[in-house]
């Protein structure tokens, strides 16, 4: 018997679908719209999931090669090596999925919102603030996830979120209010170079609304996305949106009209519910009932999902050229090198004024903070093998010097209202305040991460208090989960006694009256126990005793990324905590030898004390590889190349309003921006003098293109015109420079960005070398947004309402080392 042609792989992959299609009843089409799809035995149709985590590796699968955060793999600027992470998520998701059918090849990423505001609480999420940028490394994270076979695809990533998301307060009822000029110019660009070159094949809609409407239900924007490609895009929710559209944007009466409204807009698959269907299916089949929706408006939904489906092989068996993938494929040692590979290339040298970097051969090192030697990640990672922190690495760099690990949290003794202080058993199992003496049991570390959030480690069991467990534990691992539960807040009453609150559960911590165990059950502060506190071993005494000691002081400070800010939560501010500046000044006074090594998921205004730190260095979460990441930087045994593709501000003023999102208006960004940052877009030190003597133009003039609809990206395409800049570089140092050749025009009109990167090219100069590096730009790049222009055939609709112009007038075409370091220029003229 001949198979459906839906299981025939030489047959085009529309006819496959529609065969399927045309197999199905009317409430199996329907039932197919929700995340999670019932199998079809008949037709030996699996079950199926949309959606699976891979942001910067395989995520919530367990055990996954754990990559740096997406802000640091856009720091590499480097899109092969982008490409490959995205090939060992994708072969991990495959090997998790051959363990478990249910694992979904439909991943949900990567995240291309611009990083237009470092106080957004995803920060870490994002690629940069420059929206081709971030679409140029979306697409190069998609193409590793996509694969290169023709048919079949590794994975099929759906880009998050369409569309102007970035901020996390009341995320589902604030509105990104959007002129024409900002959708076109600074939102719409991040996510069409994926979506144009085929390695996108879906996308998720965001949470917020676009000009007081739903982002879920603007299919004019939806419909522009599509425009993109002639392939097909299927469409997911985002997390119980469809129910938000009702409950919290208060869009539609009920969940019937809110169905309809989101399938007519072009949504294919709801998420919501969970694994529970039925509330989705029975307000989709009363749509239909209603005449709100017909069953047109359902297949053209299903058709895009069972595309999407063939596509990554699963009706294909064994001629899946993905199929031999297993378990075996997780942590491979290849992907170890990788790891560590884009981890180096993704460090930047923020300042080396007291040229202490590449450290020499020191003899004690101390490190000191409170990832001195901690590997964190993040909502969106998933559990590494094994991981290096920053000590651990230098350790082995230097096995012949002693290392130094001072974490500068306060040891405390915490005494109870019934007389006895507070202990842990070895295993974390039972918190109690029945010790009659300050004992290494009834000892805790105090960690502060700034604005008042602590976790607390007891030093019998080595782990932290969790408020997940009633009463206390202290047996968790790490700080996590969706609400955080291992993260406290300190009262100091006036004579000096501490209460406790719990910031997961907004609940005091209180004993319980004869047992003496501890729990999180205050309703008041009344009902908070007042400890008496003494602290035994001062943080801050043992880090400037250490720091004294030492040869050199590595200073690692940073953010837990479960903490003041993360998705639901942005940062309350932008600045460097205030524990963090304390002990960079405690460092400093007692050994000027000192490297600020920032660890983090955002740029931070480092403030007063701090700003004028002579050696600086920042990674993001680097994942499992982050201590030899930065132990091969420090040491030199590798050449820095990283590079900013988000400016850190130099005052919070700099960053604008996070609710705001007109960067021109508020000179926002390194567009917009006149004044000057702390480390600007594209900023990154070598170790070595690195100098640019002139520009070129390949023309000098060249006349306006025709109006158009779409930026190009950093790749000129066939039809648009070419200027290629030359540019000359020098390396005049003694160490070779991994350099970063930045191209940007410059303008002064108040229509324009002040500054724009055109292209950029990866080099390596040896010592002495001199290199005139070509960069070709397209000329369209130079467009903005112009009302009164039109392009023929284009929709009418209120997205179009204008068009994109280059504007006549001369052009300063600079090339440098940031966009801010732009020490020669030639003029363009566009006639």
């Amino acid at each position: 018997m001949t198979d459906p042609v839906f299981r025939q792989i030489d047959r085009p992959l529309a006819e496959r679908a529609r065969d399927l299609l045309d197999r199905l009843t009317p409430q199996e089409r329907i039932a197919m719209l929700h995340q999670a799809a019932p199998a079809i035995e008949r037709l030996g149709v699996a079950e199926f999931r949309t959606g699976c985590e891979a942001l910067h590796g395989a995520a919530w699968l367990g055990t996954a090669t754990v990559f740096p955060q997406s802000v640091g793999l856009a720091a590499t600027w480097d899109t092969a090596a982008v490409e490959a992470v995205g090939e060992v998520a994708a072969t991990e998701v495959r090997a998790k999925r051959a363990e478990n059918p249910l694992v979904s090849l439909n991943v949900w990423a990567p995240v291309v919102n611009t990083l237009r505001h470092p106080g957004w609480g995803r920060n870490e999420e994002g690629y940069s603030e420059d929206p081709h940028l971030t679409g140029h490394f979306g697409a190069a994270y998609s193409r590793g996830l996509r694969g290169t076979h023709e048919r079949v695809w590794r994975t099929v990533p759906a880009l998050k979120h369409f569309l102007a998301y970035s901020n996390e307060t009341d995320r589902s009822t604030t509105s990104s209010e959007m002129s024409l000029r900002t959708l076109h110019e600074e939102e719409l660009p991040a996510f069409r170079e994926a979506i144009e070159d085929g390695v996108a094949g879906g996308m998720m809609l965001a949470y917020n609304r676009v000009n007081g409407t739903a982002a879920h239900t603007q299919p004019e924007l939806v419909a522009e996305a599509r425009s993109w490609t002639d392939e097909s895009l299927a469409v997911v929710s985002d997390a119980g949106a469809p129910k938000f559209l009702v409950e919290l944007q208060r869009e539609h009466p009920d969940k019937i009209h809110g169905a309809a409204a989101l399938i007519r807009s072009g949504l294919d698959s709801f998420t919501d519910d969970d694994a529970d269907a039925e509330p989705t299916l029975t307000a989709v089949r009363g749509a239909l009932e209603a005449g709100l929706l017909t069953e047109a408006d359902i297949d053209r939904a299903v058709l895009r999902l069972l595309e999407m489906r063939i596509r990554s092989g699963e009706f294909d068996g064994d001629a899946d050229p993905y199929a031999s993938i297993g378990i075996d494929h997780i942590d491979l040692p290849a992907s170890r090198e990788l790891a560590r590979d884009v981890v180096g290339k993704s460090v930047v040298v923020l300042r080396n004024d007291d040229a202490v970097l590449p450290l020499a051969s020191p003899r004690r090192i101390a490190v000191v903070g409170p990832l001195a030697d901690a590997v964190l990640t993040d909502w969106y990672a998933g559990t590494p093998p094994y991981a290096v922190g920053i000590a651990t690495g230098l350790r082995e760099r230097y096995p012949d010097a002693e290392v130094e690990v001072v974490t500068g949290a306060d040891t405390v003794a915490l005494r109870a209202s019934n007389g006895r202080y507070v202990r842990s058993d070895a295993d974390g199992s039972v918190v109690i305040a029945d010790a009659a003496a300050a004992t290494e049991e009834a000892l805790f570390e105090f960690a502060d991460w700034g604005d008042g959030i602590l976790v607390i480690r007891s030093q019998a069991s080595g782990r932290l208090i969790t408020g997940g467990a009633w009463p206390l534990r202290a047996d968790a691992t790490r700080v996590g989960g969706w609400i955080v539960q291992e993260s406290f807040r300190r009262v100091v009453h006036a004579d000096g006694t501490w209460s406790l609150l719990h910031l997961g559960s907004g609940r005091w911590v209180r004993t319980l009256r004869d047992s003496g165990l501890i729990a999180v059950d205050g309703v008041t502060p009344e009902q908070a126990e007042r400890f008496t506190a003494r602290v035994v071993r001062s943080g801050s005494a043992a880090v400037a005793s250490a720091a004294a000691a030492a040869d050199v002081v590595v200073v690692a400070v940073g953010n837990d990324p479960h903490l003041a800010g993360r998705e639901t939560e942005d940062r309350p501010h932008i600045l460097l905590p205030a524990a963090s500046v304390e002990l960079w000044k405690t460092v400093r006074e007692a050994n000027a030898r000192s490297v600020l090594t920032i660890v983090s998921s955002y740029p931070y205004v480092l403030g007063e004390g701090v700003s004028d730190a002579p050696t600086v260095v920042w990674s993001s979460h680097g994942g499992q590889e982050l201590g030899h990441g930065i132990a091969d930087i420090l040491s030199g045994d590798r050449e820095p190349f990283g590079r900013l593709a988000q400016s850190w501000p130099a005052t919070p003023e700099q960053a604008g309003d996070l609710f705001d999102y007109d960067t021109l208006r508020q000179q926002a960004t390194y567009r917009h921006q006149p004044g000057e940052f702390a480390f600007p877009f594209g900023h990154g030190l070598t170790y070595t003098s690195v100098a640019y003597s002139a520009v070129t133009l390949s023309a000098d003039t060249v006349d306006a293109p025709e109006v158009t609809l779409r930026h190009p990206g950093f790749t000129p395409r066939a039809h648009e015109s070419v200027v290629t800049a030359r540019v000359s570089v020098s390396n005049n140092g003694e160490r070779p420079a991994e350099e970063l050749v930045q191209v940007y025009a410059l303008r002064s009109d108040e229509a324009a960005p002040r500054r724009l990167l055109l292209a950029y090219a990866r080099v390596r100069l040896e010592p002495g070398e001199t290199r005139e590096v070509e960069l070709p730009f397209a000329v369209e790049r130079l467009a903005t947004w112009d009302d009164a222009a039109r392009v023929e055939g284009a929709p009418r609709d209120w997205l179009h309402e204008g068009a994109l112009r280059v504007r006549p007038g001369t052009y300063r075409i600079a090339a440098g080392t940031s966009s801010q370091a732009l020490p020669a220029e030639a003029a363009l003229t566009v006639a």
